[in-house]
């Protein structure tokens, strides 16, 4: 199962500000299912919703596959 990005926040935010979290209470507020992952290799928090892997780009899917 692969997931779909809707937004990528620095992790570098101000102390006490949660960017992501907020945006993806938004999100959920609004009947989705959105959820905050940290990309630990960008040093990013992205917030993502559960997509299928038709959704993940096909070199995402290559690359993951051999892991």
């Amino acid at each position: 199962m692969g997931a779909k990005v809707l937004e990528r926040f620095p992790a570098g935010a101000p102390r006490g500000s949660w960017p992501a979290e907020e945006y993806a209470a938004r999100c959920r507020a609004e009947g989705g299912r959105a959820t905050v992952v940290m990309d630990l290799s960008t040093d990013a928090f992205l917030v993502v919703v559960p997509g299928t892997d038709d959704d993940r780009p096909s070199s995402a899917g290559r690359a993951s596959a051999g892991k």
